[in-house]
């Protein structure tokens, strides 16, 4: 007689599809973001940022609403610290948006590819350095390769490669101040976004005051292709939040080079950006750095599927 399952294991299984679901849409969109981003490439990387700021806030403002988590924004503003946290993260964030829209626009996509298939790694170091973590030898050997490849970019390309150091220091900075913030995925998202829409708004303003912006009634394409910017921003990422909330830490961090990837294979076959062998090596380089980082998590969601597996079968 077969074993029927428990209401808390298909609870949980059922958790398990609907966060795989959310977190595999947000990279997937994360992995077609570049296409986006060259039909905005006419338009200046700092005006785009300033408007998928902007657009997001009432976004994010309905989600809080259904969630009915707005209670928590209020206590936010009555905490000077966690308004300090929030105004760091929404900088250093920002920071990320505007080089990597600057980037696909200038045809550099593969290094944007390059930037978050180290930014794992850049996290192991951060947590080194500023957390005290003991690094395992895996662990040690994936950094190094990683700091090889850099190496090899640099003296191929004459200078450092800025564009993937900024992108991965940027987002792994990010990670890392993000889980001092005492609220939520959802409310921190608004309230980062409330706060970079104190310049973003003057900013959007005053470009339109002087005729140099693109959100005008003679260029529609270009209204909608701002507004846009919005739900390109805020969807993904509370996607993100909600997958992350309900799989494993070691899902997450397998799911985590779908957007990468995706972009890489844009960035060759598709935008046909060069990719020499010099190139190539340093991604075989960051390839295998990323395989000895991720084993474990390989090795330890086979070995709780397995559990999981003997656990139903019947006794």
């Amino acid at each position: 007689m077969t074993e029927t399952a428990s209401p808390t294991s298909a609870t949980a299984d059922d958790e398990s599809v609907r966060g795989f679901m959310f977190a595999f849409s947000a990279y997937f969109i994360w992995g077609l973001l570049p296409f986006f981003m060259k039909a905005v490439a006419h338009i200046p990387a700092t005006e785009i940022v300033a408007h998928r700021v902007v657009w997001s806030v009432p976004l994010a403002g309905i989600v809080l609403l259904v969630l009915r988590r707005t209670g928590d924004i209020k206590r936010a503003f009555s905490s000077p610290r966690t308004l300090v946290m929030a105004t760091l993260t929404a900088t250093v964030i920002s920071l990320n948006w505007g080089v990597y829209v600057w980037a696909i626009a200038a045809d550099r996509a593969v290094e944007t590819a390059l930037g978050y298939y180290i930014n794992p790694l850049v996290s192991i170091a951060l947590a080194a350095v500023f957390l005290r973590e003991r690094l395992g030898a895996l662990q040690i050997s994936a950094v190094g390769l990683a700091a090889i490849a850099v190496v090899i970019l640099t003296v191929d390309a004459g200078g450092l490669p800025w564009v993937s150091l900024v992108l991965a220091l940027a987002f792994a900075t990010y990670g890392f101040l993000r889980k001092t913030l005492p609220i939520g995925p959802s409310q921190g998202f608004f309230l980062e976004v409330l706060i970079l829409s104190l310049p973003a708004l003057p900013y959007i303003g005053w470009l339109a005051w002087t005729g140099q912006g693109h959100f005008r009634m003679s260029e529609p394409g270009d209204i909608g292709l701002l507004l846009a910017c919005g739900p390109i921003t805020a969807i993904p990422l509370m996607f993100y939040a909600f997958g992350a909330k309900l799989l494993r830490y070691s899902t997450i961090g397998i799911m985590q080079y779908i957007a990468p990837t995706m972009i890489f294979l844009v960035a060759v076959f598709i935008f046909k950006e060069p990719f020499s062998g010099v190139r190539a090596f340093a991604f075989v380089l960051i390839w295998s750095a990323l395989i000895i980082y991720t084993w474990p998590m390989l090795r330890a969601h086979y070995v709780a599927s397995k559990a999981v597996d003997d656990r139903s079968i019947p006794g």
